[in-house]
């Protein structure tokens, strides 16, 4: 059955518009995105079956241009579709980032390193370089690596800084294997970064390590 032939108060764009997004399930939300379905399978059962396949919503998201249009009733068109809303929702992450400070508002950043990071399959090193206000000067990734390593240059990092002439950092990195501890390599690094800053009176604020759940934050686990 066609979902135009379902009762109204199941169709998912008719939910979401009487009783909010929250209340659609992945299927639901992704049964929007994709419009239709397929001869003799509905909008939702296609999401369902591609949310099989690719392990969820967030391995669909994720999945590459070969792989994602591989699949039947996706394709080029809706590909591009994706990745424009998912660029859209990292800039609207990032929009609140240039207003106001930032340690005032943890909750902001995380949310937007881990759009930025955290979908990433090979670690990436990038840098928040801030005002004297602790504003957002602007986001830079800076290294990329492999899936478990990335080779980070601190001169690097301190040419960014003066060329953006930054008073504070945070640094950010994520982890491919989901898992946020800090290694002995990372924790040699931040501090090797932070006493270089010190030499040009920029302070470290934080570094943030990007897996699966929330970003950890070596400034609250007293690691800076």
């Amino acid at each position: 059955m066609a979902i135009r032939d379902w009762p109204a108060a199941e169709r998912p764009r008719e939910k979401l518009l009487m009783h909010g997004v929250a209340v659609l399930s992945d299927a639901e939300l992704l049964a929007i995105f994709l419009r239709t379905g397929l001869p003799g399978r509905s909008a939702v059962d296609l999401a369902r079956d591609l949310l099989t396949r690719f392990g969820g919503l967030r391995g669909l998201l994720e999945a590459d241009a070969q792989s994602f249009c591989a699949e039947r009733g996706l394709g080029e068109a809706k590909y591009a579709q994706l990745q424009a809303v998912l660029e859209m929702a990292r800039r609207h992450l990032a929009t609140p980032l240039g207003l106001r400070d930032v340690l005032a508002d943890p909750a902001c950043v995380r949310a937007f390193l881990k759009a930025k990071l955290r979908h990433e399959p090979h670690e990436r090193f990038a840098c928040l370089f801030l005002d004297a206000r602790h504003r957002v000067l602007a986001y830079e990734a800076l290294f990329d690596g492999t899936i478990d390593s990335a080779s980070v240059y601190p001169r690097q990092v301190i040419k960014r800084t003066l060329a953006h002439n930054a008073a504070g950092l945070i640094l950010c990195h994520n982890h491919p294997s989901g898992v946020t501890d800090p290694s002995p390599a990372d924790l040699a690094l931040t501090r090797q970064i932070r006493d270089a800053l010190a030499f040009i009176d920029v302070k470290l604020l934080d570094h943030f390590i990007v897996g699966d759940g929330e970003p950890l934050s070596m400034r609250d686990q007293g690691l800076l």
